[in-house]
Parts: C-alpha cells; structure tokens; sequence
C-alpha cells in the first residue's frame, strides 16, 4: 500500500483515531478524531492523550504491558469524556505500529453508534401499527363518544348537585379519550417531511418562544449554541413540533415548582446512522434537550419512543412516538440519557451541504 493510499484510509476511517508517540503524546488523529475531540490535530499535536481523552478506568498499567510486549488491547463499556461533552460509553482498541516503535495506534468505538437501525426499523414498526389504530379508532369510538358526552350533558340540566359530580366526570373523561385519539390520528395524518436548507437554531428559537408564552412558563431556559452550525436539511415546521415536544416533556416532569432546560447545538464529524444493508449515513448535525427533573423511570428507559408508553399517570404515550416518528422521517437518530436530576434528548440530524461551502446559522453572544 503506497504513502497516498495509507493517508486516504486514515482519513477516511469512520471511527476516531489517534497515534500515540512512545510518552502517550497526540503524534496524529485522524477527522473523526477530531471531530469527536472538537479540536483541530494541530491544535492537538503534543499534548497529552489522557488529559484530552479522559477515561473512567485504570489503563496506564495495561496499556504499558501494550506498548512493552508491543501486543494490541481491547478495553469495553467504559465512558469516555473530552471536558467538552459529557461521558460516552465507548469500546477502545489499542495496537503497536510495526514499523514505528513504541508509537501506539488508539481507536475509540462509540457504543451509540453500533446498531441504530434497530431503533429506526422499531420506530417505523410501531408508527405503522399506530396509523392502523387511529383508522379504526376514529371510525369506531369518537362517534359513540359524542353521542355520549351529549348525552351526559343533556342529563346534567335536570340533576342535583351530588349527581351533577358524576355526569361532569362522563364529560370530561369523554373529552380526554377523544383528545388522546385525535393525538393518535396525527400519526395517520402527518405528511412526508419538505425537507429544505434550515437554520437549526432559528427551529430552536421558535419553539422555546412558544413554550416559554404556555406550558413552559415556570422553566429557566439556558441555550449553548454553536454559532458555525451548517444548515440543516428538513422540514422546520415538523421539527418545530419535535421540539416542543421534547419541552413540553421536560416541563411537565419538572412539576409546577419549574426547573431548568438548556438546549445545545454541536457538530460532530463522527456520527453515522449505520443501515442494514451496510450503508451509512452522516448525521453531524447535533441537538440536545436537556432538563434537571426527576428522570425517566427505570422500566420504561428503553420503550419510551414507543406508542402509549408514558411516565406520567394518564399520559397518552404518544408525544413522544410521534417525536421519533418525524426524526426518523427525516433520516435522523433521536436518543434519550436519564438519570435523576438529567435527562438529555440527542437529535442528530444531517446537513443540508458539506461544510465549507456556507453556513447561514446565527451567530450568538
């Protein structure tokens, strides 16, 4: 293999990549390296790994045997942080390079990014079992259901107070289902994405503006946003939506006593959506929800992208299905982290172009 084609295979080698000199300096890394990193090889050339790289395990005894017996090292399911994003659970892969002693070649393995398309394939399987329910559903109960609230209403004008209590509960037990298929109708009814060059931060921007004016009035917002940004490519009116409904998920599990949601922007060269024919796709295009309440309950972490399945007594389920629905028709990746005190929502989403060739996000203070 000649110098140009080991340099091309370098840089494009999906993972992030770096090449340790013997006194476990940056020598090198590769753009999914420094895409993971935030940080150019330049500005990285020379500076310690383990202080760029910060690992939630003791390596230096093993991957000194490494090094001495020049033999690779496999270490898995450990987080991985690099002070400018939280932890990721990563797997390394550790070799010698032959013909250059005591240099080590380091390859970080993010765990989110093994098997995404079996969230996508779950998402679609259950939006289509859902446009299936709201066809019946509509047909079969919103008519019998009015002609009962009307009913109930109709009784209440000749009855006494006790039993006013009872006819006022029909009603409004009556309204409440027919809400909650009016939101499963949304999944038969929501059209193909126009997906178009959009300002991710401008999508931001209006959905805080409307919560903020309704459900979310007791919230502080905080915003972190990268103001080089790319376009994106999507539908911002659908993404709107997504949006909302991620803050209205927040609002409602911080309570009336409010809380704090801070939304995120970043670009991360790195991230793939890997399909089942072996293809990928790049979604670079990060954004983050992100609330301090109480966290998702442990037995319903990984369905909450499901239909009807919700953390809240009589919650429908469905406003976050529906948000996985609209990410997915976009050819996106939505995730959820939660632990008591911090759940982060990801999007990743693509770019409408290659960087380099315009951006057009905001700039912000």
């Amino acid at each position: 293999m000649s110098m140009g084609e080991d340099v091309a295979l370098w840089s494009s080698l999906p993972l992030p990549g770096l090449l340790l000199d013997p006194d476990d300096r940056i020598a090198d890394i590769n753009p999914a390296a420094e895409g993971f990193l935030n940080a150019s090889a330049r500005a990285l050339a020379g500076q310690p790994v383990w202080d760029k790289v910060m690992v939630d395990a003791p390596l230096d005894a093993a991957f000194a045997r490494a090094r001495s017996s020049a033999s690779p090292l496999f270490v898995n399911d450990v987080d991985v942080g690099t002070g400018e994003r939280p932890p990721t659970q990563c797997n390394l892969s550790v070799a010698p390079l032959q013909d250059r002693p005591g240099y080590m070649l380091l390859l970080i393995s993010p765990r989110e990014l093994a098997g995404r398309i079996t969230q996508t394939q779950s998402v679609k399987s259950a939006a289509k079992s859902a446009i299936g329910m709201a066809e019946m559903l509509a047909h079969e109960i919103k008519n019998p259901l009015a002609g009962i609230t009307g009913a109930a209403q109709l009784l209440s004008m000749n009855l006494g107070p006790e039993d006013l209590e009872l006819t006022d509960l029909i009603v409004s037990e009556s309204r409440r289902i027919v809400g909650l298929l009016e939101q499963v109708e949304q999944f038969g009814n929501l059209s193909p994405p126009d997906r178009q060059p959009i300002n991710l931060h401008d999508v931001l921007d209006r959905a805080r503006r409307s919560a903020e004016l309704g459900f979310a009035g007791a919230m502080r917002f905080e915003d972190d946003y990268d103001p080089s940004l790319p376009l994106a490519l999507g539908d911002a009116d659908q993404l709107v939506q997504v949006v909302l409904n991620l803050l209205k998920n927040a609002a409602q599990a911080a309570g009336e006593g409010g809380g704090t949601i801070r939304l995120r922007t970043y670009f991360e060269h790195s991230f793939r959506l890997r399909r089942s024919d072996g293809s990928g796709q790049a979604l670079p295009l990060q954004v983050e929800v992100a609330d301090d309440g109480p966290g998702l309950p442990e037995d319903i972490k990984g369905d909450i992208f499901e239909p009807f399945v919700s953390g809240r007594e009589n919650g429908t389920g469905l406003g976050l299905a529906l948000t996985a629905k609209i990410v997915s028709d976009h050819g996106g990746w939505i995730s959820v982290d939660s632990v008591p005190g911090r759940t982060v929502f990801r999007i990743s989403l693509p770019m409408a172009k290659p960087p380099g060739a315009g951006t057009g996000s905001k700039e912000r203070s």
